[in-house]
């Protein structure tokens, strides 16, 4: 009788640690059909790119189902709150899913999230936001896809370089600049800030920063801030850059209200090529914006945490190119 008990507890247990996670890649199997269970966390829904990424995550993962194989994707909100984000972690990892594909709220956080995936044995895909540290990623099962940021930034100041009067909107022969930033601690941010002027030094052009402030890729902020700018500068400002296409609707917004016409007597680049914006680039109320494929890295970002289910491996970082958009 001891032994039977014995052996109920050990089969119980087995069963338990089974249902917890600790190993993914297996799925759940009923009927013929495998069922890869994936969760993801987005850094904030409010996002206008993740909004179009998170889409095409679910999207392009049920484009690939088949007669016996599907997938039971979970998108989580992290309401930009790093603690939230954490917990959605241990939750998913105790559901026990086969793959994790995270937007970190704050880069510096990898190292932690990884470290639990690794000990769950659960592979993990990093999107959008790149690892900050020298040894991010240590982990056989972790990687990173995404776009490099410095392209990105590259990109806006080549655009206002090659305008006819190189982005010196009242021809003093300095180009004399607003900086509207994502998140400081984004290495999205950090790049894009530096490469795009950076971009206009290499090419010989004078440059001087009038302002520089956080705008945490919000709409809001980014009129917010622009308005501030061009109120405290006034017709010194020729270029308006912003780490994305959200806060470049709003600087467009305040610059419209300061009786400024893009183009004319100043100049507006972004990043994301949201639809908005590039119909704004044609019709000549934004200078110009940077492609941020969310198809291409959201595919990507699909693939490789398919071939981790598959127990295949990936590079450790999958790059997407980003691509000017002019009109």
């Amino acid at each position: 009788m001891k032994k039977l008990i014995a052996l109920a507890l050990v089969a119980i247990l087995a069963f338990s640690a089974g249902c917890s996670g600790s190993s993914g890649g297996k799925g759940v199997t009923k009927d013929g059909v495998t069922t890869y269970r994936v969760g993801v966390s987005i850094y904030k829904f409010d996002d206008n790119f993740m909004t179009l990424y998170r889409n095409e995550i679910q999207s392009y993962f049920k484009s690939l189902e088949t007669a016996t194989v599907k997938y039971q994707v979970n998108v989580q909100d992290a309401k930009n709150d790093m603690a939230e984000q954490a917990n959605q972690v241990d939750s998913f990892l105790a559901q026990g899913v086969d793959v994790l594909i995270i937007n970190l709220v704050q880069s510096s956080s990898e190292a932690t999230i990884t470290a639990k995936a690794k000990n769950a044995k659960v592979p993990v895909v990093y999107i959008n936001r790149e690892p900050m540290e020298a040894n991010a990623m240590d982990y056989e099962s972790a990687c990173y896809v995404g776009a490099d940021a410095k392209q990105s930034g590259t990109y806006q100041g080549e655009i206002i370089a090659e305008l006819p009067n190189k982005g010196d909107a009242d021809g003093d022969g300095t180009v004399r600049y607003v900086m509207i930033m994502g998140d400081p601690e984004n290495v999205d941010a950090q790049y894009r800030t530096e490469y795009s002027v950076k971009a206009l030094v290499d090419k010989g052009i004078a440059v001087e920063e009038l302002f520089k402030q956080r705008g945490d890729w919000d709409q809001a902020k980014g009129q917010e801030l622009a308005a501030s700018a061009l109120a405290q500068f006034g017709a010194s400002v020729d270029v308006v850059f912003c780490n994305n296409d959200g806060m470049a609707l709003g600087a467009a917004q305040a610059i419209a209200s300061a009786n400024r016409t893009v183009g004319k007597d100043i100049y507006l680049v972004g990043v994301d090529a949201l639809d908005e914006v590039v119909e704004m680039v044609k019709n000549g109320t934004m200078t110009g914006t940077v492609l941020n494929d969310h198809i291409g890295q959201s595919h990507t970002a699909v693939d490789a945490a398919i071939k981790y289910i598959n127990s295949q491996t990936n590079d450790k970082r999958i790059m997407v190119n980003y691509q000017k958009v002019v009109a």
